[in-house]
């Protein structure tokens, strides 16, 4: 129940906000203006039912050093896209034609924010935190990030690959970063970071939702196996092999904080029993 108390409302925020981003897609100042807004009420949105429905201060989205660790997880998220980019562009897959459009990039700085933060709030803030209460950090980070690929494939270049690699790079990646810190704001601003490096600066692909007009007029050829192809960079194996080692960097720093959640020994003889019957 407290799954769907808090799901609802915040998906709700999600649909409406997108909806309405989505509708006046003509004119970039609009979509900055409400993506942000978007972002802002998801999030008081998930504060508010948070307190309600768990009679405790929502502490993973409190405001007290936000801004610092949205900052931090942008420069992870940017520097990790640059560096997926840079080696596509090594092997003749990307190029930059001149620049793109601030106008462009500053539509998408709205809307990749009201995306970073409606989806870091379902999957990890509800879906994975709540799972992760049952079943403990692994198996939650293995489901949640196996939702999250899925939930890619209903766009319009989507491909198996494509949500298998966002499965592995993003839903992993993202949930280690908040077992790591225990906060939103870091996976928030790694997600926003990684989006808005694709779409806003690099005018590239991201998973597959068609082309973008970035900062830069970028243009990607070659195979798709190493580039990406349709779905975008993400799909690549470069994407993939930094989002892993990300992953495996982030749940170390959860161990050594003793922030991995074991299964619960309830859980365990449940699981047992369902073997065994």
């Amino acid at each position: 129940m407290r799954l769907l108390k808090q799901l609802v409302p915040v998906a709700v925020v999600a649909f409406v906000g997108s909806a309405i981003v989505g509708a006046v897609q003509g004119s970039p100042f609009l979509v900055l203006v409400l993506g942000v807004v978007t972002a802002v009420l998801a999030v008081f949105v998930y504060a508010r039912v948070v307190r309600w429905s768990e009679r405790r201060a929502p502490v993973e989205v409190a405001p007290q050093g936000a801004a610092r660790a949205i900052g931090r997880g942008a420069l992870i998220g940017v520097g990790m896209f640059a560096a997926v980019i840079v080696n596509i562009a090594f092997i003749g897959g990307y190029r930059v034609d001149g620049l793109g459009s601030v106008a462009g990039a500053a539509a998408l700085f709205g809307f990749m924010a009201a995306a970073a933060v409606t989806e870091e709030l379902i999957f990890r803030g509800i879906l994975f935190r709540l799972i992760e209460e049952r079943t403990g950090t692994w198996a939650a980070l293995a489901l949640t990030g196996l939702l999250f690929g899925l939930s890619h494939l209903a766009n319009e270049h989507a491909s198996l690959w494509g949500a298998i690699a966002i499965a592995i790079e993003a839903g992993g990646m993202l949930a280690a970063a908040y077992a790591a810190t225990r906060t939103l704001w870091v996976p928030i601003g790694l997600h926003f970071g990684w989006n808005f490096a694709a779409a806003g600066i690099f005018s590239t692909e991201v998973s597959g939702n068609g082309d973008t007009e970035g900062l830069l007029n970028g243009v990607s050829s070659g195979g798709d196996l190493l580039t990406g192809g349709a779905f975008g960079p993400e799909a690549s194996p470069y994407a993939v092999g930094f989002g892993l080692l990300l992953t495996i960097v982030f749940l170390w720093l959860a161990r050594r904080r003793g922030n991995l959640v074991p299964l619960r020994r309830g859980a365990r003889v449940d699981a047992l029993a369902r073997l065994a019957g």
